[in-house]
């Protein structure tokens, strides 16, 4: 069962809900602005504070030694789609039983239900401006009957939330490539219509299986489809020529377009989620970052993720509007080098660690694929400092509820836990003691303070071309968990040794609690 999300503001009575009770919230000297800058594959040791040296990154370690740098912040997924469901709504994206959040097509349908009472949703009813520039991942149009990308394009973001949108569908590897403003695409000429399809080759232009010559970066099979700005993408697309983008234009669009609502919406309280498409492949510097780390191109566009940043916090500074701020910066999965583009990741690394010395990557629930960077950075209310405490980005619902003064009741965001009085500083306590991390084919694993524990998962799913990740590639041969694992994080962080044989009632203690998670009943 769904509430809409007026209605039950008005038996709320100002209490806010967390995964276990009821918590009043702390009340914020003021309504804070908020900006959510969510980068796309970024790795836990990928920036300068988290420890990189071969990249640099000054604009994002300036917002670290301003604000508060977590050590144990977690995406709920190590994919895409799932983790951005997750941080919309509040709720775990596996626990949707159609599965319609996995790994997301550019045709695929709006995968969060309209109504539903979502982040964006929840600020607007505070009185905020609400707006996402760059990826949204999330699907497009009711699922009933194809989208089509000649027309009006809904439902999407203004549907779930958002007052302002400037996305594009999927992933830069995805077709269609093309920009979309509210319910329109962007520069599209009427006589030169736009057909996608995942599964035929409909489109006139050649693709990379047929001319592999023509690509500026070798691909794989499953992204050797329409050849687009010389480099062939997933999927199929015919027409819609002058609305193609350019990929070394990317960043500076998101930039453009995140400034422009930053000024449109200077004198009322707003929140922008500004989704970079960085380090995600196709990885393409603009042209003044190329060559710019030490670190290949992948290093190019963690670099642009700072060039960005740096560029939205002059925008802030311009308008005065820096110090009561809050801006967020994370990413939506860990790191991943190679990931179906031959782009000389790995071997330009030069010593270079993505993880951080994490075990896993993208795709895995070890802490590679699930850590990440989490910065915050709120003048106004906080002391820089570093902290261990443990957060989830499914908690930012919650706890820019608890910001704000508004109430969301458990049944609407079950995983999302308060956790303002961290960002507020009325506490010192650990807050969350435990998360489920999410990986692909739906393996499972809990970390419950200092340990971890892993099941087995026999359930590795082979999936088609433009479906997401095929489990069954032996390049994801770590996902398929052979035997259950135990680790205590605090002595181990990178997961080296599998504790399970010496601690069994830990590990019992641990999968009994993980299934009580999971089978938790929802209104």
């Amino acid at each position: 069962m769904r509430f809409n999300g007026t209605s039950i503001a008005a038996t709320c009575l100002g209490v806010i809900f967390t995964l276990d009770r009821p918590v009043f919230s702390a009340t914020a000297p003021s309504k804070p602005n908020i900006i959510v800058i969510l980068a796309d594959d970024l790795g836990y040791g990928d920036l300068g504070c988290y420890g990189a040296t071969k990249i640099k990154t000054p604009n994002v370690d300036r917002l670290a030694a301003e604000g508060l740098r977590f050590t144990q912040a977690y995406a709920p997924s190590s994919t895409c789609t799932p983790s951005r469901f997750s941080l919309l709504t509040g709720e775990y994206a596996w626990r949707q039983k159609d599965r319609k959040n996995s790994i997301l097509d550019g045709d695929a349908p709006l995968c969060i239900e309209p109504g539903r009472l979502t982040l964006p949703k929840m600020l607007h009813q505070a009185g905020y401006q609400t707006g996402i520039v760059g990826k949204w991942h999330l699907g497009l149009g009711d699922g009933k009957t194809p989208v089509d990308f000649n027309k009006e394009i809904m439902p999407g973001p203004l549907e779930v939330g958002f007052d302002y949108c400037y996305i594009i569908p999927a992933t830069v590897d995805r077709v269609p490539n093309v920009w979309i403003e509210n319910h329109k695409i962007v520069s599209l000429d009427p006589t030169d219509p736009i057909t996608v399809s995942y599964v035929t080759n409909i489109s006139d232009d050649p693709t990379g299986l047929e001319h592999p010559e023509l690509l500026k970066q070798k691909a794989d099979k499953q992204h050797s489809g329409t050849i687009i700005n010389g480099i062939s993408r997933i999927g199929f697309m015919k027409g819609g020529k002058a609305a193609r983008f350019r990929d070394e234009e990317l960043s500076t669009t998101v930039v453009n377009q995140s400034v422009k609502f930053i000024e449109q919406h200077k004198d009322a309280p707003f929140f922008l989620e500004a989704a970079l498409f960085e380090p995600h492949v196709p990885r393409v510097a603009k042209p003044s970052l190329v060559g710019s780390s030490e670190c290949g191109v992948r290093g190019d566009v963690i670099q642009q993720i700072d060039w960005e940043t740096g560029q939205i916090m002059k925008a802030l500074e311009r308008l005065n509007l820096e110090t009561n701020t809050l801006v967020i910066l994370s990413s939506d999965n860990g790191a991943i080098l190679f990931d179906g583009y031959y782009d000389h990741s790995f071997e330009d690394l030069n010593g270079h660690q993505p993880t951080g010395g994490l075990r896993g990557w993208k795709y895995l629930v070890f802490e590679g694929g699930c850590r990440v960077p989490l910065i915050a950075r709120w003048p106004e209310q906080f002391k820089p400092h570093v902290t261990d405490q443990m957060f989830n980005l499914v908690d930012l619902l919650a706890t820019f509820a608890g910001i704000t003064g508004q109430c969301v009741p458990k049944e609407i965001a079950p995983d999302s836990m308060n956790l303002s009085s961290l960002l507020l500083e009325t506490t010192t306590n650990q807050l969350r003691d435990n998360t489920v991390l999410h990986g692909l084919s739906d393996t499972l694993a809990l970390r419950l303070g200092d340990w971890k524990y892993i099941p087995l998962n026999a359930n590795i799913k082979a999936t088609g071309m433009g479906k997401g990740a095929d489990g069954s590639e032996n390049r994801f041969a770590a996902n398929h968990i052979t035997k259950p694992m135990l680790f205590n994080l605090a002595t181990d962080p990178g997961e080296k040794t599998n504790l399970i044989s010496k601690f069994p009632a830990k590990a019992a203690e641990l999968q009994q609690r993980l299934e009580v998670i999971k089978n938790q009943k929802l209104p």
